[in-house]
């Protein structure tokens, strides 16, 4: 593989890895074509078993001849862009740790929503989140604590942001997600014949330890946006509401931290907690 050394920031080799925003990675109209970034180690390890095809690295210059040899080795012979530390942080803008690497990697086509929810008995369903790093943290959640799949709005931030692939630690590459067209997928979840629970501040709803919810077949879970939740047409397609209790004077979580209780307490079968 080749080994190419940048010199100084204004080196234009390795310029998908500063110069372009994930928007601009991300190819809309052919996502197949488009590219994202993976950071660290563990993380470009991740996609790579998941099958993602490496189209180049950039790392330190002391990483080359240890830690970073088994990727390079991995990824064949793509290009290797490095600088030493002083250069790279110029380029990227942040400080480096001990065993950095990036390494742009070949977006997948999108998956067909129909399969991902086929065999599926939990789904989550998230919903205009715009924060790269709750996107990353409820896929972690999902993984770890066993959702089956993740649909996204068409407003939902993209799980293979750079931020989020970081946050996730790789889990976007373990669950299977898909993004809806202009509804949010809950038509065709009911038409597979899931009911579907809302996480919402509502008088009249469940509590999430209510001993029915974990007996349900195939459940899945929607989550809204950060500061305004899920929206008044969501939440009547609904077949129940659902509040997590809290202590006097708190009336929420952050929505992935919403999202790692609900998947835990709504794992199939299991009882009340």
């Amino acid at each position: 593989m080749p080994i190419i050394e940048i010199q100084d920031i204004a080196a234009p080799e390795a310029g998908l890895f500063y110069h372009l925003t994930d928007a601009q990675l991300r190819s809309k109209q052919e996502p197949e074509k488009g590219i994202f970034i993976a950071e660290g180690p563990k993380v470009v390890h991740s996609a790579l078993d998941a099958g993602y095809e490496p189209l180049s690295l950039l790392m330190r210059k002391k990483f080359l001849d240890g830690l970073g040899a088994d990727i390079i080795r991995r990824c064949g012979d793509v290009p290797v862009y490095t600088a030493e530390d002083e250069v790279l942080a110029a380029l990227t803008g942040f400080k480096l740790q001990r065993s950095w690497v990036l390494c742009a990697l070949r977006r997948p086509a999108p998956q067909d929503p129909k399969a991902i929810i086929a065999n599926a008995r939990r789904i989550a369903v998230l919903e205009g989140i715009t924060e790269p790093s709750n996107v990353g943290a409820i896929f972690r959640s999902a993984a770890a604590l066993g959702a089956d799949g993740i649909l996204l709005s068409p407003t939902c931030c993209d799980p293979l942001h750079r931020r989020a692939v970081r946050v996730c630690m790789g889990s976007v590459f373990q669950v299977p997600w898909a993004r809806m067209g202009e509804d949010n997928g809950i038509p065709l979840l009911k038409e597979a014949g899931f009911q579907v629970a809302g996480l919402a501040l509502r008088d009249d709803c469940l509590t999430l330890d209510d001993p029915l919810l974990p007996q349900i077949p195939r459940l899945a879970v929607c989550l809204g946006t950060e500061d305004t939740g899920l929206t008044e047409q969501t939440i009547h397609q609904c077949d129940y509401i659902v509040k997590i209790p809290m202590a006097p004077g708190i009336d929420s979580l952050n929505v992935a931290a919403a999202a790692a209780v609900a998947f835990w307490q709504l794992r199939p079968g299991t009882e009340t907690r």
